[in-house]
């Protein structure tokens, strides 16, 4: 089933700003955690991060990552999938998410 890709900003325009945003809380962070730490860069689903929030909450979750230029959506009609967008990421912030990536655990688990 083909998706309809919801993207957030051009590579050139991710703003750090926003990026640190988005960061900012520990449940995207614990996304992005996750999503840094899968090489493959393979589309997941939104409900295969164990996040103990509400689904409208999740919902906004993934826009605030999204419109920061972090990751893509792709609207399925019923469920939607996240995928990184590692080289967006690494060529606009080296290193970025090499720092996530060395977040002890306890610190990106929702509290």
């Amino acid at each position: 089933m083909t998706g309809k890709n919801l993207v957030g900003p051009e590579a050139d325009a991710l703003d750090l700003g926003a990026v640190f945003r988005a960061l900012a809380d520990e449940h995207r962070r614990a996304v992005m955690t996750q999503l840094a730490a899968d090489r493959s860069d393979g589309e997941r689903g939104c409900n295969s991060f164990d996040l103990p929030i509400s689904k409208q909450t999740q919902t906004h979750h993934f826009r605030v990552l999204r419109e920061a230029g972090l990751i893509d959506e792709i609207d399925y009609g019923n469920r939607k999938g996240v995928r990184l967008r590692r080289t967006d990421i690494e060529k606009r912030f080296p290193g970025l998410l090499a720092l996530l990536g060395a977040e002890p655990p306890s610190d990106t688990a929702p509290r």
